[in-house]
């Protein structure tokens, strides 16, 4: 019987890690869909003043950094809960 339980309780421990996992992916979705309204932006600011190109730049460089960061975190959390916690 206690075989059992704790057979019961490994494989929901598993498949809620792997949920986590996928839902930790999905801060892509959330950090693309983020740098493209960006850089959208960013296009329409060139656009309207074409001599404040640098700063828009910089601005726009800056703000895809945090972004993609918030992406790299998503991925290494949920390759750390298929490999740790599974």
């Amino acid at each position: 019987m206690e075989l059992l339980v704790t057979m019961i309780v490994n494989l929901l421990a598993s498949d809620g890690a792997l949920l986590g996992a996928g839902i930790a992916a999905l801060t892509g979705l959330g950090a693309g869909i983020g740098m493209g309204i960006a850089t959208g932006k960013a296009v329409e600011a060139t656009a309207r003043q074409p001599e404040a190109v640098g700063k828009i730049r910089t601005m726009l460089l800056l703000g895809l950094a945090f972004a993609e960061t918030t992406a790299i975190y998503g991925l290494l959390v949920s390759i750390l809960l298929i490999f740790v916690a599974v």
